[in-house]
Order: C-alpha cells, then structure tokens, then sequence
C-alpha cells in the first residue's frame, strides 16, 4: 500500500478512462430506509412512522427523473429494475456491491448488512455481456470475506483515480483494511488509506460521501480526514494534475462529496449530483467543476437521500467493460 507522504511529482498515468459514458441504474421496486443499515450511516434519517408505499412511490419518481436526465445530456444509461423478492431496500445503490473495469474484469464486493448482500445479481452481468454488448474476461469475487466480518462495498468504500491506480478509502466498519490489500492485489492498484470522521466524531462510512476524483478536479471534505494523513492525501490529488475543491463539513452533509463526473456517448464531460448538492456549493466551486466546459447534470432526491443515507454517486455504477467489435 502506498504512503501518500511519499508520492512522487508527478503520476504516471495508465491506459485506463477515468470517466464512463455507460453506466447501470437500478430501479426501485420495494424501497424503504434499510435499518440494518442506520448505525453505521450517520446519513441516515429513519422515521418509523413513514407509510412504505409512500417512500417507494416517491424513491422511484426520484429515480426516473435523474435517469432521464442524464439520458437527455448524452449518457447511456442501462436501466434494470430491482425484484420484489427478496426485499433488497437499498437495491438502488449498485456501485457497493459491483464494479466495472476496462480490461473486461467485474469485482462482487462484501458488503456489511445481509440484506444488502442480497442486491448481488449476476444476471445483470450477464445481461450486459450478452444482450448490451460489453466484454466480461474474469470475475474477482471477494464476498468471502463476508464470513470473516470484514467488508469492502465497492466504490463506497474506494474513490478510484482509476488513470493513476490509486484507490482512495476511509476506514470504517464498512471498509476493512485487509479486504483493501486483497483488492490492490488483484486489481493492480495503491491504496491510500485514512480515517475520517464527520463534525459529530463518528467515522465517515464511505469515502464517496467525502470525496469525489473526476478527470481534472478532486471535490474532497478535508477537514473530515485525519490531521496527520489531511495534507498528504490533498498533495497526492494535486500530483494527479486535479483542480482541489474543498468541502466544507456541512457540504459533504448534503452530499456534495457524492458527485460524479462520467462523459456522453461523445466524450464530453457531465458531472452528476443531486439538487441539494448543487445548491450547496458556492459560485467560486462551481466554477471550479466547469471550468473546462463541464456540465452539470443534477435531479432533486429528497427522498433517497433521507431514507438511503446517500445520494447521486451512490446510485450509479460506471460501466467500464470493453464494448465487442
């Protein structure tokens, strides 16, 4: 694992995109807020006395409008819907238990709640490889891990600059330091781990809800991480060539951490967020995340965002595989 003190100048950058132009939603069937889920998610606001059919109806008006959003702005949007059995409340949050990679690999993560375990669908990979055209060569499945109650969920748990190899992750329940190692491992990748913490104390429970690595920008909530790793992890972005936007506390708290930048089916650059978001970050930000022609692309979540502790980023997992001649 690398030392984020030790970095050099300048990266070396791999073949691999750092944005998507494909990527996979799941759409809501039976949502509600997951209380297997809530202590570990300070995000999380449960309320007991909510009707269920209300939160789903209002979960899925919330989903389709940020699905066709981002249609309408170029991106191609794989949209699959979630089963009624067995219940998977948080099933709209593909990217913990699924990732994607250009040299055709798919990795299964372990994730913490055994209701969420269930989310894992190999149809779906198999629907992309067969029916959507993508290339799949190998599986690396670390849900073993789940019987040693470690965890690692996806890219909740890993901020992937995926032109650099680096995967960034806070500690956490949830993400678990020796799954990281096997990760690297496998996928070739650094680590740079660090513990975080929102402005209550409680560790942070995934890093894409402090940080954020595009092509040229890197949104991150500094103040959340630890003061003897902030500065190291803030020079290491920079070395990556990225524009520093820095959160605030309560930005990260609305989920501005948890954007994400993919591209149109032309290569241009979308950034993806929520309303609550968006409205949070200051003109001086925004500028910031466009400044070389970017767009952003946001929907209003309210919702999911309440009831699921997460937010734009969360819903989507970027659809990396190679595409077949």
């Amino acid at each position: 694992m690398v030392d984020a003190l030790q970095e050099s100048n300048i990266l070396p950058a791999m073949n691999e995109a750092q944005t998507a132009s494909h990527i996979l939603m799941i759409r809501p069937v039976r949502f509600a807020g997951n209380v297997q889920t809530a202590a570990s998610n300070r995000f999380q606001q449960l309320n007991d006395g909510e009707p269920v059919d209300a939160a789903q109806a209002a979960a899925l008006r919330e989903f389709d409008t940020l699905a066709e959003r981002l249609r309408l702005a170029g991106v191609v949007v794989h949209v699959v819907d979630d089963t009624s059995e067995p219940h998977t409340p948080d099933a709209l949050f593909p990217n913990n238990w699924v990732s994607f990679h250009a040299d055709g690999t798919v990795v299964l993560y372990p994730m913490l709640a055994p209701n969420r375990r269930l989310e894992r669908r190999l149809d779906i990979i198999e629907t992309l490889d067969r029916e959507h055209g993508f290339h799949v060569s190998r599986t690396i499945d670390l849900t073993h891990r789940e019987a040693e109650e470690k965890f690692l969920e996806g890219t909740g748990s890993l901020v992937l600059d995926r032109r650099h190899r680096i995967a960034y992750a806070c500690l956490s329940p949830r993400t678990d330091m020796d799954v990281l190692g096997e990760f690297a491992q496998r996928l070739d990748y650094e680590i740079v781990a660090f513990d975080a913490f929102d402005a209550g104390g409680a560790p942070i429970y995934h890093t894409n809800v402090l940080m954020s690595v595009g092509e040229h920008f890197a949104a991150v909530c500094s103040a959340c991480i630890e003061p003897s790793r902030r500065e190291a992890v803030i020079r290491l972005l920079e070395s990556s060539g990225r524009v520093i936007v820095d959160l605030s506390m309560a930005q990260m708290q609305n989920f501005a951490g948890n954007m994400l930048e993919l591209r149109t089916r032309l290569g241009s650059p979308v950034i993806a967020m929520s309303e609550c978001a968006r409205n949070s970050l200051d003109a001086s930000q925004l500028a910031a995340l466009t400044a070389r022609g970017e767009r952003i692309v946001s929907a209003d979540i309210p919702t999911i965002e309440r009831l699921g502790g997460g937010s734009v980023r969360c819903m989507i997992a970027e659809v990396h595989l190679p595409e077949r001649k």
